[in-house]
């Protein structure tokens, strides 16, 4: 079997239907997006005022308020102290496990489909540049047939597959650009969560040495 002249023949198909698997792909990105983009609003927190609340409320007793005042909140940060306020009672090492797991299960929930984002980022401009290479091939082979008004047809197929390498790069800009801005916001999202997590456990710690020390 000629491996060559296999290939030759599949090339000529021509760009075109890599650009159709192109404008499907860029489908797909602008849907991880959009989805991506109305899962983070709100995630975030002003993590300064919660802290500060959440100071005050431990010296007046009224933790049991900051609590149910948040319950709603969709921030994260928010979510993870409450999470380990839940457990105050059992132990700072309770609080900390737990809070350890809120922030794990909103990680996980926050990455899906970003993966999606870098994939196609990293790999979408080989796709336009194996629909350029196809349509070189195709156009060579025109050439090497003589066929009538070849310059034309030859001239058509380069565009075509020039095009392709163009709409391969359209489509990976904005996923690496994106995939960027989601992993920037998660970072940040976490390390709100984290202030929180800290802030909670001291408290939790500052109780228990209360009680202590009340007992003693």
């Amino acid at each position: 079997m000629d491996i060559v002249a296999l290939f030759v023949d599949f090339a000529r198909l021509g760009a075109a239907w890599v650009m159709w698997v192109l404008v499907a792909l860029s489908v797909i990105s602008i849907g991880v997006m959009v989805d991506r983009w109305i899962w983070f609003r709100g995630r975030d927190a002003d993590t300064e005022t919660f802290r500060r609340e959440l100071r005050g409320a431990f010296e007046r007793g009224e933790l049991d308020h900051v609590i149910g005042k948040h319950a709603s909140s969709p921030g994260i940060p928010i979510r993870v102290a409450l999470r380990g306020l839940e457990e105050r009672d059992r132990g700072a090492d309770a609080v900390a496990e737990a809070m350890h797991g809120e922030r794990a299960r909103w990680r996980k929930e926050a990455e899906r489909n970003i993966l999606i984002l870098g994939t196609l980022g990293n790999n979408v401009p080989f796709v336009g540049l194996f629909g350029t290479v196809l349509g070189i091939i195709k156009a060579f082979d025109l050439l090497n047939l003589n066929v009538p008004q070849g310059e034309t047809l030859i001239m058509r197929e380069l565009a075509e597959a020039l095009v392709a390498t163009a709409l391969g790069l359209l489509v990976a800009i904005p996923a690496v650009v994106a995939n960027n801005y989601f992993q920037r916001r998660l970072k940040v999202i976490l390390t709100g969560a984290d202030e929180c997590a800290h802030e909670v456990l001291s408290l939790v710690y500052a109780e228990a040495h209360q009680a202590r020390a009340g007992g003693a």
